[in-house]
């Protein structure tokens, strides 16, 4: 009988990040995919994201509701309670042999939660890193120990799960995933991406996302206000804005952006959310990227495109050469975004190093999927030392 293999999804970037995973589970024989959609996906606020999930071909086992309509921190502590209701209710009707767990946020800790108490074995991607300016932080940290398979994005980060304990057989270091795309993706030329927008791209721009950060002194709005008025100070480049995730604080972040939007005498284009595939091929075609995502560090350099990364969201992620880090402020930003430029020209000729991989993370996770025990031991690891 094929082992069932569940595939958790909260937010259009870890949807984004494995599309190429779902297709090769879902072409494997001896593997029946599950897929549960919830979170951001399905409010019409950010964009009703599921419906590009099912645009894809792909069939959506389980629906969860769990995002409240509120911008505060009590708000997302009740909508992950939610979570953990319906993913129960989804979980025992699924009865899947695995779960597989992307990341960091609130919504993918509420179903690791979830699945501990069913029994169900968890494989999570992206542990062992660290987002100093975020409670993902600690997110990712907790879902790494309630795991019991993981697969990193850099043998640092493999080493890093062991350090916290976890079994060395069962830690594998397969690069980032998001690095799939690169290689097995179609990316639209300039003149398609713009058809697909709808908007004329007649001079070089830039690609903007900034999230609110959860676990820092750095104010959101404020630092966003900071972004915007950099910007300013590039007339002759255009801007496409992409919403926020849905955190405490986003809703007024992308207030921001649409009165910005409006004010810019069509300069900006904001969409809440591009889909993988014209992110892909916007991050491309742009001149730099800049926010606090952590696709700037991560995807981005394979592009050799320069990224601005601003603040303390990100902090303690290993980063490519091509990334600039910056002050949350605007005399900060906009010198970075001046150096960014100057090193364009120098990134078109000289390929970054990306210390994430090179793009074959999916293939390798099937083959994971595919050997792995069910429930296997969960023992806790110990480092010997010499203790004096």
């Amino acid at each position: 009988m094929p082992k069932k293999i569940a595939v958790f999804t909260g937010t259009r970037a870890d949807y984004g990040l494995l599309y190429w995973l779902l297709s090769d589970i879902r072409a494997e024989k001896s593997l029946t995919l599950q897929l549960i959609v919830s979170g951001s996906h399905l409010s019409p606020e950010f964009g009703n994201t599921f419906e590009q999930i099912e645009t894809d071909g792909f069939k959506i086992d389980e629906k969860v509701e769990m995002l409240l309509s509120s911008n505060s921190q009590v708000g997302t502590a009740k909508s992950a309670g939610l979570g953990i209701i319906g993913y129960a209710e989804a979980l025992d009707r699924l009865k899947p042999d695995v779960l597989i767990i992307l990341g960091d946020r609130y919504e993918a800790l509420a179903i690791a939660q979830t699945a501990t108490i069913l029994g169900i074995t968890i494989l999570h991607i992206h542990g062992g890193e660290i987002t100093e300016g975020a409670y993902d932080d600690a997110f990712r940290h907790a879902i790494t120990k309630l795991s019991h398979v993981h697969c990193t994005s850099t043998e640092a980060y493999r080493q890093r799960v062991i350090q916290m304990g976890e079994m060395p057989d069962n830690v594998h270091n397969v690069g980032a995933i998001g690095l799939d795309h690169i290689h097995r993706s179609n990316l639209m030329t300039i003149d398609e991406l713009s058809a697909s927008l709808n908007f004329n791209f007649n001079s070089p721009y830039f690609l903007v996302t900034y999230h609110p950060v959860t676990l820092s002194d750095e104010p959101t709005e404020a630092t966003f206000h900071a972004l915007l008025s950099s910007l300013n100070s590039f007339p002759s480049h255009q801007v496409i804005l992409t919403y926020p995730n849905a955190d405490n604080g986003s809703r007024g972040v992308i207030s921001m952006i649409e009165d910005y939007s409006r004010e810019s005498n069509g300069r900006v284009l904001t969409i809440p959310s591009l889909g993988q595939t014209r992110y892909l091929s916007a991050v491309k075609h742009a001149a730099v990227v800049i926010g606090n995502s952590s696709s700037g560090i991560i995807e981005v350099p394979s592009f050799n495109v320069p990224t601005v990364n601003i603040g303390a969201r990100q902090r303690g992620r290993l980063a490519a050469t091509s990334v600039i880090t910056c002050q949350p402020t605007s005399k900060s930003i906009t010198e970075a975004i001046n150096h960014a430029l100057v090193k364009l020209p120098e990134l078109k000729h000289s390929p970054v190093m990306n210390p994430y991989g090179k793009g074959h993370a999916s293939q390798s996770i099937v083959k994971i999927l595919k050997s792995m025990a069910q429930r296997p031991m969960k023992c806790f690891y110990d480092i010997k030392a010499d203790i004096k």
